[in-house]
């Protein structure tokens, strides 16, 4: 039986690493859905994710677990669970873990995350 346009079934995507230095799974992430994309990041204890923009997306963290640091533009502060970070389009950002424990976030991308958006600044 076909799907009607307004469901999506989750693909069981696994968790996978990126250039990033992050392992992302993506839980919404479709071209029926151009309007956001939804995805979890992991981080490690003690490492900084590449200093990265992305162009024409919004994104937003949501603190699930950990502590850290996150930069935005030319600034940066101090974040742990339940904060949100809102970045602005085609602004510096990146993040690192400070605590013991995986950090972990969700990442809220508008309109939704293509990898053609994605600048590496390092």
């Amino acid at each position: 039986m076909e799907l009607p346009d307004w469901l999506h079934r989750a693909s069981q995507s696994d968790e996978f690493y990126t250039d990033e230095r992050c392992y992302i799974r993506e839980l919404h992430n479709c071209e029926q859905s151009p309007q956001m994309s939804l995805a979890v990041a992991r981080v490690e204890p003690g490492v900084t994710t590449q200093l990265h923009a992305l162009q024409g997306v919004a994104e937003t963290y949501v603190l699930k677990q950990g502590s850290g640091v996150v930069e935005v533009g030319h600034q940066s502060q101090v974040v742990s669970v339940g904060d949100s970070v809102m970045i602005a389009p085609g602004v510096a950002q990146r993040i690192t873990n400070t605590g013991d424990v995986d950090l972990v976030f969700y990442c809220v991308c508008v309109p939704r995350f293509k990898v053609e958006c994605y600048v590496g600044l390092e």
